[in-house]
């Protein structure tokens, strides 16, 4: 069987995009590093590429990035970092997690590197783990949604009203088109409800959370002529808001079940799975949200007055606020939110029926919500073709191919634009979805399907004005993208004569073997009795000391791109150590100067929040960003995990001796 130097789990709410884009960052910086690594991903098909328990138990480390339930209990007692998605989408993210859990500790508990930096993690991690509960339900429930809604909207092709065997237009094989889709829009919050227990009580909360979503359907049943409590009553229900209390409600009941019931003995635990858990669960959590059915109606009620009231104030106020939340985080929990919000919506208005108000805002809405999710994959796709110069090779085949993923409604194509430069990239975004979902509104565009983007198009009402309304949020957001990347373009054409009076010997500047010969760190480059007060003062020590030494043409821009580094997320490390790296055209050869300060530098955060007495830095022609950058950064990272590196690297006083100490280590 093989074994894993590295295991990882990936899963994103949707399981379409983030989940597999984790995979693939990980993998690379796995590759980076020369380890192996092994990353199951659950997906909307499932669990793919599953961990045996010979390879978890064969592994150094786990990297767990999701958002929903990857059963990382199965890790427990192995060093690990558990983080969401959306922290490893970058081979740079990806890498840092990597290093991370190489360096943490083994803990029976399932927790995460024991460094300050997952300290500070695990106290808002509460956070997380509701999102991550929430996202399980909304994962599993989201296919319902689809299903139910599509079908639905298919069944309007024969006529409106074809599924009414007493209407002109009636069509009985339309008429089960939307009963089954009616069925499966129906399980949408049972489901909701139900896997959101799963995720935290495991197999025995499923049956109290299809019960509490059950109850949030129909509500507390009252006689109409007694006004008591009637098995035979109607209730008033209080939908998904109802379903997330109620598989919150579930899961943390069966927990409380766990540790009532802990003390029976061990010959009874099949009688606990089978009969106690079901039984008590169940009663307690039907009781509950029978007992809370009224406020929560009420409560729902409002947050439906609430959205009515946005559309009120006009299709800009309602648009802009739609708009903005579905591309604040392509995908991410705000976005959800949004989304999850316009499939509530379009629930209630297919169940009050076509030509209701009901019925017309809900469609209304959800198209709203399609047309802001579709914008930024094509914002990225104008961008790429109109001003392709400014784009690398690799960005033009993304923004092709996001293409095909915004027509169908998939906005995390748009992710890896917005993480480069999120400033000013998530603003046009923001601005290109929110012109989008305006005109959507105004142009009174009606969808009652909930995914498939212009694949539903024959479903949907003045669907031409919807395609011209995402064109034009997509063209104003792909002109100001041309412009900021244009912009950024010759900002970086104009850094780089500046440097060319220093690029002295031109071979040097391209010879990538040089990265990887013996006398790399030079002896006069390594400086051991420094004193510096703060981070930036070491770095521009470095950027100095860089020109000095004939390595750069211009201390200015090497600063700068230290800063750049530094402010993507910190190269402090632990125990003493950071490796900061500049990548800039002012570097005319690639090299390390390395600095060491007994009394440390304070303010340059560090993994466990110790000052920094070695700093490492890596100094790379723009033209190696790719190759003599991450070979070397590999291997530095590589023998910081080596506990005799580090001893004699911190313990020398002889620039001779850390300098021989580095090379061997690069060779």
């Amino acid at each position: 069987m093989a074994k894993f130097d590295i295991i990882a789990a990936t899963g994103c709410p949707t399981g379409i995009a983030h989940t597999f884009m984790a995979k693939e960052a990980l993998e690379k910086a796995a590759a980076e590093r020369d380890l192996t690594i092994k990353v199951e991903t659950h997906g909307q098909v499932g669990v793919e590429n599953e961990l045996t328990k010979s390879e978890i138990a064969g592994a150094k480390a786990v990297v767990v990035a999701a958002d929903k339930d990857v059963q990382a209990e199965r890790f427990a007692g192995k060093p690990m970092v558990s983080v969401g998605v959306s922290k490893a989408l970058s081979v740079e993210a990806a890498g840092k997690l990597i290093d991370r859990a190489l360096a943490a500790k083994g803990d029976s508990t399932v927790a995460a590197a024991a460094d300050v930096e997952d300290e500070v993690e695990e106290k808002e991690s509460i956070g997380h783990v509701i999102y991550k509960h929430l996202m399980n339900g909304v994962s599993h429930m989201l296919v319902f949604v689809v299903a139910g809604g599509v079908l639905t909207a298919v069944s309007f092709l024969w006529g409106i009203t074809s599924f009414d065997s007493t209407a002109a237009d009636y069509n009985s094989f339309a008429a089960m088109l939307k009963i089954i889709g009616g069925i499966a829009m129906n399980l949408m919050v049972p489901v909701l409800s139900a896997y959101i227990a799963e995720s935290i009580g495991k197999r025995p909360a499923l049956v109290p959370g299809f019960v509490a979503g059950m109850i949030a359907i129909q509500g507390l049943p009252v006689n109409a002529e007694t006004g008591m409590i009637d098995a035979g009553g109607a209730g008033v229900g209080f939908g998904f808001l109802g379903g997330i209390v109620g598989g919150f409600l579930a899961g943390y009941v069966i927990l409380l079940l766990e540790k009532v019931f802990a003390g029976l003995p061990k010959n009874l635990d099949g009688l606990k799975a089978i009969f106690l858990y079901p039984l008590f669960s169940t009663a307690i959590v039907g009781l509950v949200m029978l007992g809370i059915s009224g406020p929560m109606a009420a409560i729902n009620t409002a947050m439906m007055d609430f959205l009515k009231g946005l559309s009120a104030s006009g299709a800009v106020v309602l648009g802009l606020a739609i708009g903005c939340m579905c591309a604040f985080d392509m995908g991410g929990p705000v976005n959800k939110a949004a989304y999850v919000t316009g499939t509530a919506m379009l629930t209630e208005a297919l169940a009050a029926g076509v030509g209701t108000d009901t019925y017309n805002f809900g469609t209304n809405f959800m198209a709203a919500v399609s047309a802001a999710c579709i914008v930024p994959p094509l914002i990225t796709t104008f961008a790429v073709v109109v001003g392709k110069k400014y784009f690398s090779q690799e960005d033009h085949d993304a923004g092709i191919v996001n293409l095909i993923l915004g027509c169908t409604h998939i906005t995390e194509g748009a992710i890896p634009f917005m993480t480069k430069n999120i400033w000013p990239v998530m603003p046009i975004m923001m601005l290109g979805s929110s012109i989008a979902s305006i005109l959507t509104i105004m142009f009174n565009v009606h969808d009652p399907a909930p995914h498939g983007g212009f694949l539903v198009l024959p479903v949907v009402e003045n669907g031409p004005l919807w395609v011209l309304a995402i064109l034009i949020g997509a063209v104003v957001g792909g002109i100001l993208f041309v412009a900021f990347k244009k912009y950024d373009f010759e900002k970086n054409q104009k850094v780089a004569p500046a440097a060319k009076p220093a690029e002295a010997p031109k071979p040097a500047a391209v010879e990538a073997p040089k990265a990887e010969a013996a006398d790399f760190v030079k002896v006069e480059n390594v400086f051991v009795a420094e004193d510096f007060a703060s981070r930036d003062e070491a770095l521009s020590f470095v950027s100095n000391q860089a020109v000095k030494a004939g390595i750069a043409g211009d201390a200015d821009a090497v600063m700068n791109a230290f800063l750049a580094r530094e402010a993507e997320g910190t190269t402090g490390m632990m125990e003493g150590f950071a490796i900061p790296h500049a990548k800039s055209d002012a570097i005319t050869e690639a090299a390390v100067i390395v600095v060491k300060d007994e009394s440390g530098v304070t303010g340059w955060d560090t993994m466990d929040g110790a000052p920094v007495n070695v700093a490492i830095a890596l100094l790379i022609p723009g033209a190696q960003a790719g190759t003599t950058h991450l070979k070397i950064l590999s291997k530095v990272a590589e023998a910081l995990m080596d506990e005799d590196f580090r001893a004699t690297v911190k313990g020398s006083t002889d620039a001779a001796e850390i300098a021989k100490t580095i090379n061997a280590r690069l060779v």
